[in-house]
């Protein structure tokens, strides 16, 4: 929770999320909600599971046990999926959509601002949203990197998700307002850019000529000289073109960690799960990359416990950590969405979910625990997040002992803990 002016935001989920806070912030701020008697709380939600809802909930009702006066605002893809189930929460005074989230008008929707006719939700059609304007913010507070949206919204309907209907259809920022973003943050100091997106790799299909990712990354990094590091939030590898295979290969300020959408090892589940590729698809995408660029970085998000997964299926799930040389791993016990196909499908028991998600747990573990040893003796360069804290270039965690927040230091790899590398700073490049 971070706080600004009377009004507290507590940020759920991905990095388009703790974006578009910023963004809230700001809009919030000139709507005059931070002025109001207690002040308010914005929760911006986050639909992707079953406990990431939970855990909105839970905060909703510690935001008012802690703030008996503040107006709480509740907002994000599970305002936007299921709004009644929050209007019906006596703690939650407003209730609005993602796309009202990020209107400053829309704060002032509260009978303190002498509205009449109120009412306690503000969800709009989402599908009805056919642009993603470029939210300019000139910095992202208690941030040492900065993240700028991209494109917004899913044109696919995987059986498990829920958040094309959060997000809407897939629309594009276009490409002169992201240049002129990161040209502002790195003006504003930032070192690191991070592009962010529902779908990133679908990028510009709705913009003219329909330029790729890969023409937005080259164009970046041209036009934008002194930008250290630019890095890629999670990717869809089925969809990675040309363009950003040469910028993984040979632009070093593109930084050589990915994060993938495999969802699954099986070609069963993926065909259930009505993903666009097969196992086969993925090994031959992490051999690629790893080939075009050997000191890439590999993370995935897997789901465990699909329904229909025998033990077999997971067995798959379970190989494809090692064949695709994964290290970073984001496993998520599969959870009913209502409303998606893959909640009417046969479910696995909750007991196996739970075990086989320990499991691939286990087995990121090990791999990234391997990556940390590969890595002790090596000289590393490191973007400082906060004291004491920062992240090499292939976003592996890392303890030191020098270097402010927002500064990048050259460090020597001694040792790690089984959680991160441990350096001995070399030298620090000032923001």
């Amino acid at each position: 929770m971070s706080e600004a002016k009377g009004i507290d935001i507590v940020t759920f989920g991905c990095r388009l999320n703790a974006y578009e806070s910023e963004v809230m912030r700001r809009e919030a701020t000139e709507a005059g909600l931070g002025e109001l008697d207690g002040g308010a709380v914005i929760v911006n939600t986050c639909a992707v599971t079953g406990e990431a809802v939970r855990q909105a909930r839970q905060a909703i009702r510690k935001a008012r046990r802690d703030n008996p006066q503040a107006r709480i605002i509740v907002t994000g893809c599970a305002a936007q999926t299921d709004p009644d189930s929050f209007v019906a929460m006596g703690e939650v005074d407003l209730v609005l959509g993602n796309e009202e989230k990020l209107k400053a008008h829309n704060y002032r929707a509260l009978p303190d601002f002498g509205v009449n006719d109120f009412e306690k939700a503000r969800v709009n059609d989402i599908m009805s949203v056919t642009e993603t304007a470029s939210h300019m913010v000139d910095a992202l507070e208690g941030r040492a990197r900065a993240f700028v949206q991209v494109q917004n919204g899913c044109d696919h309907r995987c059986t498990f998700c829920i958040i094309p209907y959060g997000r809407g259809n897939s629309r594009s920022v276009p490409m002169g307002a992201v240049v002129d973003q990161v040209k502002r943050l790195v003006g504003n100091g930032y070192l690191e850019v991070v592009l962010t997106g529902v779908d990133m790799t679908s990028y510009g299909a709705d913009l003219p000529g329909s330029p790729r990712l890969g023409r937005l990354v080259r164009t970046i990094l041209g036009q934008v000289p002194d930008l250290a590091r630019l890095r890629l939030s999670s990717i869809d590898s089925i969809e990675a073109d040309d363009d950003l295979m040469e910028m993984i290969a040979t632009e070093p300020r593109l930084m050589p960690h990915l994060h993938l959408s495999l969802q699954a090892g099986d070609d069963m589940i993926l065909k259930r799960m009505k993903r666009r590729h097969l196992r086969d698809d993925s090994i031959r995408f992490c051999e690629d990359v790893r080939r075009l660029r050997p000191d890439i970085v590999l993370g995935a998000d897997i789901i465990a416990g699909f329904p229909t997964e025998t033990e077999a299926m997971f067995q798959n799930s379970l190989k494809i950590v090692a064949e695709c040389g994964l290290t970073h791993l984001h496993v998520f016990p599969f959870s009913p969405r209502e409303g998606t196909p893959a909640a009417r499908m046969p479910q696995v028991d909750r007991a196996v979910v739970k075990d086989r998600a320990a499991r691939l747990r286990a087995a990121g573990d090990a791999a990234h625990r391997r990556h940390l040893t590969s890595l002790v003796g090596s000289r590393q360069r490191v973007l400082v997040e906060r004291e004491g804290i920062g992240r090499t270039e292939g976003f592996t965690l890392v303890r030191l002992d020098h270097g402010g927040p927002g500064t990048i230091v050259d460090a020597h790899i001694a040792g790690q803990d089984g959680a991160s590398l441990l350096a001995q700073p070399l030298a620090v490049r000032a923001a």
